[in-house]
């Protein structure tokens, strides 16, 4: 197969015979040597194609990007995972080195594509989607810099779920072949119909709802465009409400629906949190096909090696704690202060309960605490924090934006975390915060009910309203003046994660079934 090689934006060339490349497309006219896989470990485990939009080596808005960069890594000693996604252009000035493997033809109103492959430091191998007019731009993976999302999205991740699928449906295409389908979240939803509508070839496929709030909904109209054909319009395939859902497309054509907490996946079965398609998700829970997988984090979050922290601390290292404290406070141009420091790392939109957060900003302040926020979101919120640090300076500081070892430092430096969301389908946040010893407050809701425990590793209200939220907020401080109580706290939540070396072992299982019902299905001639 032709090769190409690309390091940040530009080939290495070997040859001044190369097609032009001014019009932005990667040709493939250059022979050069792949990076080294060790194919001999990988023959013998089954092949799993991991599809997403987001990983936080390269690019992240939310948690899905965490999960992306973690769990094909935990999965790989059982099985050869890679991964597909977009590429973006925090890709391809990376300095990482891509080799164009590949070349998928135009095909409706989706342009035609490169797949490059870029290895990662460890190993970890990266199917990128080249076609620069639909992914190399300024801004995240959904939108502007604004966060306005691009009008073209339906084009851009449906040429992301047709790419997996034809690498499904043609095994020589990357001399690679595919036995089983991961997908996540709405973008990718679509590669489950693909497979199913090119019809070629069929392999089992997991879909992760990671916020079932984000839906891909778009104009029937555009069915064509995409290439779904109109036997897929149905209530039962693509059709939600008179259009058509990315997101119900991977619920109707995948093998098996996970989420990813216990509590998120029954929740999701009733009105108040199934957004419309709680019908379908009960059905689905109902036929055994809907399960809740709690993510877990790995190694990286660690504060005795982490190298953002200064100084590095384990448990019952409280001195090494409040040392970073303190460097949050000169952060954020806070004054000196010897009452709990509280603590927003999060995406800034109406989920996360934010508006909540500037409400009780004051009754903080007032009883001798702090607030820092971090994050990037939606105007109106990330305006209603300025202003209110501006009411408090000195006492809360805010910084529009995301740096990861920022948010590092601010949960080694935090007291407590607050999570006042109105529904989080797993949540990380809490996770990173109890492991560097910062007890979340949180809404019993999703995966937060499932992580944190009342009075023992963080704080929970039931109730959503303000009332409930502030009481919460009120008794930390009780709990940080009573000392012994306090660090007991502290212990039991920087003990108590859960990695993903635990959190991996249902994933194995749930595709080891259906990599194995698969297998009968085709042995016994049933179609599937």
């Amino acid at each position: 197969m032709t090769q190409a090689a690309v390091h940040g934006r530009r080939a290495t060339l070997e040859s001044a015979d190369e097609p032009d490349r001014r019009d932005g497309h990667l040709t493939a006219g250059v022979r050069t040597s792949l990076p080294q896989l060790k194919v001999s470990s990988t023959a013998a485990r089954r092949r799993v194609l991991f599809v997403t939009t987001e990983i936080a080596d390269f690019i992240k808005a939310g948690g899905l990007g965490d999960v992306s960069a973690a769990l094909p890594r935990a999965l790989t000693p059982a099985f050869d995972v890679r991964v597909v996604m977009p590429g973006y252009r925090q890709i391809l000035e990376s300095g990482y080195q891509i080799a164009v493997v590949g070349h998928l033809p135009a095909r409706y109103d989706l342009p035609a594509c490169d797949i490059g492959q870029l290895v990662c430091d460890d190993g970890l191998l990266i199917y990128v989607i080249l076609c620069p007019e639909l992914y190399d731009r300024v801004g995240n993976a959904y939108g502007d810099e604004l966060g306005v999302g691009w009008s073209d999205n339906d084009i851009r991740f449906a040429r992301l779920a047709l790419a997996a699928a034809e690498i499904v449906n043609d095994p020589a295409l990357l001399d690679w072949q595919v036995d089983l389908l991961h997908l996540n979240d709405w973008a990718t939803g679509l590669a489950a119909g693909y497979v199913r509508w090119l019809g070629r070839r069929y392999v089992p496929s997991v879909y992760t709802i990671h916020n079932l709030a984000y839906q891909g909904v778009f104009p029937a109209d555009r069915m064509a465009a995409l290439g779904i054909p109109p036997s897929a319009f149905h209530v039962d395939g693509v059709e939600f409400y008179d259009q058509i859902s990315f997101m119900k497309a991977g619920l109707s054509y995948a093998s098996h629906v996970t989420t990813v907490s216990n509590n998120y996946a029954d929740e999701i079965t009733r009105p108040a949190f199934g957004c419309g398609l709680e019908g379908l998700l009960k059905k689905r829970a109902l036929e055994g096909r809907l399960s809740g997988l709690l993510n877990g984090i790995d190694d990286r979050w660690d504060p005795r090696n982490d190298p953002h922290l200064a100084p590095n601390f384990g448990i019952n290292d409280w001195h090494g704690k409040r040392a970073n404290t303190q460097r949050v406070r000169r952060m954020f141009g806070l004054d000196p202060s010897g009452g709990p420091l509280f603590a927003v790392v999060s995406r800034l939109v109406a989920q996360k309960g934010l508006d909540l957060t500037v409400e009780v900003a004051e009754s903080i302040v007032r009883a001798g605490g702090q607030l820092v926020v971090i994050g990037r979101g939606e105007y109106v919120i990330e305006q209603s924090l300025m202003a209110m640090a501006a009411r408090f300076p000195g006492h809360v500081g805010v910084n529009i934006g995301f740096d990861e070892g920022e948010a590092r430092q601010i949960y080694a430096g935090s007291d407590f975390l607050l999570m006042p969301s109105r529904f989080e389908p797993c949540g990380l946040s809490q996770l990173y915060a109890q492991r560097f010893g910062s007890l979340p407050i949180a809404h019993r809701t999703g995966g937060l009910a499932d992580t944190i425990q009342d009075g023992i590793n963080g704080l929970l209200f039931d109730e959503m309203s303000l009332e409930s939220y502030r009481a919460t907020v009120l008794r930390a401080f009780d709990l940080f003046h009573a000392t012994d109580l306090f660090y007991a706290m502290r212990r039991a939540a920087m003990a108590g994660r859960l990695h993903w070396r635990q959190a991996v072992v249902p994933y194995r299982r749930l595709y080891g079934e259906l990599m194995s019902n698969a297998r009968v299905g085709a042995s016994s001639g049933e179609a599937t």
